[in-house]
């Protein structure tokens, strides 16, 4: 900050609650609602996120010198590296091997949600950059003696600002589908090669002719009974992919749907009435962003269907400009979600580690651009259609 800036003071505060929605909200906006007042103390009041879960809340507020609230940050300190989805180990293992602690470690970020949008909330009429917000970040990792300060998943100009003051870059993927304004599903698969577009419409008539029923449910639509199948079908993902315990609590999602409201979108396959599979969508300004998915019944291209195709439908039918599906899967390319980048910036107090981890990341990040134009060319999308492009 300039040597004239007016004084700003940086303060952390181990529950959500201690920070009034209205001022927190005032600094998010209601763009996406993962980085909401709701949806974080939904995590703090469900057991989701604390001390014992290795998730410490520690959320930052940034204040003038009139104590008018100007910035706030979704923030962590963090005992291990779990659930963050831009892994690091390496990193701590490096300086963990030459003598150093990794962690404690100050994470900037919404827990268990790989979901691009905003990390460093200020409020539009301050006037005060987000860079201030990092500073303070800082300034707070040294004097709680955290190893590093990770801004996961953040905006592309907040990683520009962050990298202008000495922050280290780094690069990641994800892939995410367009509505340019289609009409129907029908419409969107008119752009596609003709190839692809006789498979979308074969996986989607095999699960849809699977013997199960498919509803969309929002807001208060979704009932305790569901919430309750839903995390049955959270669980059963978590245990056979990952084979430990959970960290979203059940407690979680009837919380969510009851301060979420409409923002909450629940794709569900019934059987005789019982619901057997579902997915879960939080609804943003300009995105559908799909979150949890799970299934009791292992079924061809339902996972599709649930994830992919009936967002793809929702966000038709509600003039949604994208749907983002999470993290990995170059599967998702043939189905129209086409690579997209994602930003996060790392300021590493040890000269030594922040040395290498730049060297590391000025190698990563060709190599990641590189990754995603090869990628595109497996684009789905008929090459005279400006999807392609």
């Amino acid at each position: 900050m300039p040597d004239d800036a007016p004084p700003l003071s940086l303060t952390l505060h181990p529950r959500i609650a201690e920070i009034p929605a209205a001022e927190w909200d005032g600094c998010a906006g209601d763009g996406n609602p993962f980085v909401s007042h709701a949806f974080l103390s939904a995590l703090e009041d469900s057991g989701s996120v604390g001390g014992p879960r290795g998730w410490l809340v520690q959320h930052a507020v940034l204040r003038d010198e009139a104590g008018r609230m100007v910035g706030c940050a979704p923030c962590y300190a963090k005992s291990h590296s779990q659930g963050e989805y831009v892994f690091d180990h390496s990193w701590a293992d490096a300086l963990e091997r030459a003598g150093g602690q990794y962690y404690p470690k100050l994470q900037v970020s919404v827990p268990f949600s790989p979901v691009p949008g905003p990390r460093l909330l200020m409020r539009e009429d301050a006037g005060v950059p987000c860079a201030a917000l990092g500073e303070g970040l800082a300034q707070a990792c040294r004097q709680l003696g955290c190893s590093s300060v990770h801004v996961t998943f953040c905006t592309e100009a907040e990683w520009h600002a962050l990298g202008q003051a000495g922050w280290l870059q780094r690069l990641g993927t994800q892939f995410h589908w367009n509505n340019p304004g289609y009409a129907s599903f029908d419409d969107f698969l008119g752009a596609l090669s003709s190839r692809k577009r006789k498979q979308i419409r074969r996986e989607r008539r095999d699960a849809q002719n699977a013997g199960l029923g498919i509803r969309v449910l929002r807001g208060r639509e979704i009932t305790a009974r569901h919430w309750a199948a839903f995390h049955r079908f959270y669980r059963s993902t978590t245990d056979r992919k990952w084979g430990r315990s959970a960290y979203l609590m059940a407690r979680f999602w009837p919380l969510l749907g009851e301060r979420l409201g409409d923002a909450v979108v629940l794709m569900l396959a019934e059987r005789n009435g019982e619901p057997v599979a579902g997915a879960l969508n939080l609804v943003g300004r300009d995105a559908l962003y799909g979150r949890n998915w799970g299934a009791l019944v292992d079924m061809p291209f339902l996972h599709f269907e649930l994830c992919y195709y009936q967002a793809m439908d929702f966000a038709i039918a509600h003039g949604i400009g994208r749907v983002e599906a999470g993290a990995q899967g170059e599967h998702k390319i043939q189905r129209g979600y086409l690579p997209q980048p994602t930003f996060s910036a790392h300021w590493i107090a040890h000269a030594g580690l922040s040395r290498a981890v730049a060297d590391f990341l000025a190698r990563e990040r060709p190599a990641m651009l590189q990754e995603m134009e090869e990628l595109a060319t497996l684009s789905p999308f008929r090459r005279d259609c400006s999807e392609a492009e």
